[in-house]
């Protein structure tokens, strides 16, 4: 029984060791693109534990609810701080991927709730610029995302939208277009995975399936090949990766 005890704890000692350099890691890679990273942190600290100070001070409470006061603001103050962290290291990450070829599909296999598919090959990618479309499906419909130059990629787009078309005709299956880059018509990379999980449910869970098994099967008769040298498929999106780890 000790032994086990002994294990156990051991394991959550380790755990806790891996969770603090995890935070130290992503603290120092964000904190060398972002310089207001350390007042932000302090700032997200401090806030609520002065705000519960002032509480317990206006209330006039007793010493014992005092203290619970101000702890309570003190873990609200490192749960404010961690979130202030993740939000700004996820930033900073998406800066760096910007531009990169395969980033959009990197950012889309990470989409894996709500029923979301997107395979990491794309469906088309030209061999010289590595503009690239990749399709997957959700419970609103078939998106297409595009990354690379606007009309090339709007161009392919509308040739697969045409090939999707054929297979679901007949129905009333939304196809989204979504071009991911920095023009006026296009979606920044940060704010794709928000875009695609924000469109309106039309579909159930097993319409969804259909629709899966057909586009599996266009695949299937169309594959697609990969320019030599960059593979848009292998790049992943997680957060080690974001962070340079």
């Amino acid at each position: 029984m000790a032994e086990n005890a002994d294990k156990a704890q051991s394991k959550k000692t380790k755990k806790s060791q891996g969770t603090l350099s995890q935070i130290k890691q992503i603290y120092s890679f964000t904190a060398k693109e972002d310089k207001l990273l350390p007042w932000l942190l302090v700032l997200a600290v401090l806030a609520p534990v002065l705000v519960a100070v002032i509480i317990g001070l206006l209330i006039k409470a007793g010493w014992f609810t005092w203290i619970m006061v101000v702890l309570t603001g003190i873990m609200c103050g490192l749960l404010l701080a961690t979130i202030t962290l993740t939000k700004r290291s996820d930033r900073v990450g998406y800066r760096r991927m910007e531009g990169r070829p395969g980033a959009t599909g990197a950012v889309l296999n990470n989409i894996t709730k709500g029923g979301f598919n997107f395979p990491q090959e794309p469906v088309w990618i030209d061999m010289k610029t590595k503009d690239a479309v990749w399709r997957g499906t959700g419970r609103a419909g078939v998106y297409l995302v595009g990354e690379g130059d606007y009309s090339r990629v709007l161009k392919a787009m509308e040739r697969e939208e045409t090939k999707i078309h054929r297979i679901t005709r007949g129905s009333a299956i939304p196809v989204h277009k979504i071009s991911v880059g920095k023009g006026e018509q296009q979606v920044a990379l940060s704010n794709l995975q928000r875009t695609v999980m924000r469109k309106k449910i039309k579909l159930t869970k097993y319409e969804l399936e259909q629709l899966n098994d057909r586009l599996r099967t266009l695949q299937q008769q169309s594959g697609v090949g990969v320019p030599k040298g960059v593979d848009p498929t292998k790049m992943r999106v997680n957060r080690r990766a974001m962070r340079g780890r």
